[in-house]
């Protein structure tokens, strides 16, 4: 049984083939700058080496049967047909209210996504041009459509409620939805199996911390509480985006500088966050040597990134009363020992002790990270929401 994964994106498509009964990867790789005239497609083969074929690629469709004939290609691919592919699995960011759980994808279900474009301008439009393209190139192929915000649609509505007039919610359905709902339901699960524990009657809290980052509650395995809104922009300081903010502080910069309404959405998305704080660079990577090189600036955005994923473990262990396990993943999460162990050694009130010689240089590994007399369990688990993907789009089909 062979699946295909694809994350479309505003101007590129990530895309994985699994063989299922293995749940292996035999194929990767990512298409950028769709629309561009530097359009590429990089891919990724089993022995390491990567490939570029750049190809102009002015919409979705073009990039989708370029990758498809690379998976077909006698030297580089991977399967002699497209016939091969049995379903094809699709990551939708958001699905309201309608959707908490992954579907087949139906004309129906088509519509309703297409209901959720105003929730999520910048996602969902890309990821229905990535389903149109298979429904064009490969008819009759079975889809399948996972949802970065049905996991977390398990939260109580004192959670996930705004304290706006009630009839707003009524009438634009506006309520905190949550995102990285996929990640958080595959780390928090696979940390449990990492650790042989069983979910039931475990406090979890994942936090998933890359360029867009948020953290989870997660009781007896079922979201609670997670730190993004109505949109991406609500929670921790990201890469561009501000996080939480003063609705006043909103309201006084567009009067201020005579913003309308999209030229704020792209402030607080695209020109916040470290970026915005730094003026260096969205990456952690970057932020990091300008801080070696003495950057003020860029300590500062550190600073206020690690503080705030501090308060929101607090908020959640004081939400779930307690806390077992702790679970960082995403870029950062995984990859950034020393953010980790700032985060952690802030925590010493929950009982959360960190392993200084196991957190050092562990990078993209399954690893705890906490001695073995702290009383919170902190592990590290790379995320594979791909697999969740290809796993639900399996048990659908």
């Amino acid at each position: 049984m062979k699946i295909l994964v694809l994350n479309c994106g505003s101007s590129s498509i990530k895309y994985k083939l699994f063989e299922m009964e293995r749940k292996e990867v035999i194929a990767q790789g990512g298409v950028e700058k769709i629309g561009l005239p530097d359009a590429f497609l990089l891919v990724k083969l089993p022995n390491g080496e990567k490939v570029k074929i750049e190809k102009p690629m002015p919409e979705h469709t073009v990039g989708i049967e370029l990758i498809l004939s690379v998976l077909v290609d006698e030297k580089i691919g991977c399967i002699k047909s497209l016939k091969e592919i049995n379903a094809v699995g699709h990551r939708v960011v958001h699905g309201g209210e309608k959707f908490n759980k992954s579907v087949l994808i139906t004309p129906e279900v088509h519509k309703e996504i297409e209901q959720c474009i105003d929730l999520a301008p910048l996602h969902n439009p890309a990821n229905l041009k990535g389903i149109d393209a298979i429904s064009k190139i490969l008819p009759g192929v079975p889809q399948v459509a996972v949802f970065d915000t049905a996991f977390h649609q398990t939260m109580p509505d004192y959670a996930y409620m705004y304290a706006l007039p009630y009839e707003l919610y009524e009438k634009y359905a506006i309520r905190r939805y949550g995102f990285h709902g996929t990640s958080h339901r595959y780390v928090s699960a696979r940390v449990c199996e990492f650790l042989g524990v069983k979910a039931d009657g475990k406090k979890i809290i994942t936090a998933h911390i890359g360029n867009g980052g948020s953290c989870a509650a997660v009781l007896n395995g079922k979201s609670v509480d997670t730190s993004m809104g109505l949109t991406p922009v609500e929670g921790l300081v990201m890469g561009t985006r501000a996080g939480d903010l003063d609705l006043g502080a909103a309201m006084f910069i567009m009067d201020k500088e005579h913003l309308n309404t999209a030229q704020f959405s792209d402030l607080v998305n695209k020109k916040s966050g470290l970026a915005g704080i730094s003026g260096v660079s969205s990456d952690c990577r970057d932020i990091t040597a300008a801080i070696e090189a003495g950057n003020k600036r860029a300590n500062l955005a550190r600073e206020m990134f690690i503080y705030r994923v501090k308060k929101y473990i607090g908020a959640y262990a004081a939400a779930m009363n307690g806390v077992d396990i702790i679970v960082f993943t995403g870029g950062i999460g995984e990859n950034d020992p020393y953010i980790r162990g700032e985060i952690v050694k802030g925590l010493t009130y929950l009982g959360a002790k960190l392993d200084d010689k196991k957190n050092d240089g562990k990078r993209g590994e399954e690893v705890v990270i906490s001695t073995d007399d702290s009383k919170v369990t902190v592990c590290v688990i790379p995320t594979d929401e791909e697999l969740m993907i290809a796993s639900d789009t399996l048990a659908l089909i």
